[in-house]
């Protein structure tokens, strides 16, 4: 499962770590990022082949939808069985991207309550999930391109918190996963693995990130560095 995820990095500086070459991306820095909302990603022109910047909607919406209500219930797709499932299956072998993060948040369940933690790189470098995306068009011609993530089984860090994580490419995968020719199953099961946990860190957070409607510093900050905030949104 991926829930929420964060992303407060300069498009310029996004744009070296992907190799974008025109960084036309506007940005507000994202400390609790949620299904529905618009997230960065980036995607394969198909007839420049250079890689571009793109919002999407996160929650995907088949096109054979007939509302985009769907979305919310497929903002992730399992790594294992995306190529066999009709809301993914075209996606995965067409129309894959990647999205954009530096860090995400997984919740564990502690004498009845749930207490998240958030997860991120030990280098702090933002990352890519392994996304698909896919066009739909309302019966009032609406246009929704949409995405959703991959996850895959949890690594020795996430196990304690939860069974599933979001697949993080490796930087060399990027260009195997863009290709929109490159269209074999196994080939691309191949790279939809859990990312080494010596190469991530992780740490408990205030329950304000609980709530999508909180988006501060303070959703990052380490408990063990500053008592939770107690100030809730009416």
């Amino acid at each position: 499962m991926c829930g929420r995820f964060t992303l407060n990095q300069s498009a310029e500086a996004l744009a070296q770590v992907f190799h974008v070459v025109e960084p036309v991306l506007d940005l507000a820095p994202g400390y609790n990022i949620a299904p529905t909302q618009m997230v960065a990603t980036v995607l394969q022109n198909p007839e420049s082949e250079k890689r571009e910047f793109k919002q999407l909607y996160w929650g995907l919406i088949p096109s054979w939808a007939k509302d985009a209500g769907i979305g919310a219930k497929l903002i992730n797709a399992r790594a294992e069985t995306v190529a066999e499932k009709p809301s993914f299956r075209s996606a995965f072998k067409h129309r894959r991207c990647l999205v954009i993060a530096d860090g995400f948040y997984e919740w564990q369940r502690q004498q009845g309550k749930k207490q998240p933690f958030y997860f991120r790189l030990q280098d702090g470098q933002p990352f890519a999930f392994a996304g698909l995306w896919e066009k739909w068009r309302s019966p009032a011609n609406e246009e929704i391109i949409s995405c959703t993530i991959l996850t895959t089984a949890a690594n020795e860090l996430l196990q304690p918190i939860h069974e599933r994580m979001p697949v993080i490419l490796e930087p060399e995968d990027y260009d195997l996963w863009l290709d929109s020719q490159v269209q074999t199953p196994q080939t691309l099961q191949q790279i939809l693995r859990p990312y080494p946990a010596p190469a991530m860190t992780a740490y408990p957070v205030s329950t304000l990130v609980n709530n999508s409607r909180h988006n501060s510093p303070e959703c990052i900050i380490p408990l063990s560095e500053k008592n939770a905030p107690t100030n809730q949104l009416n």
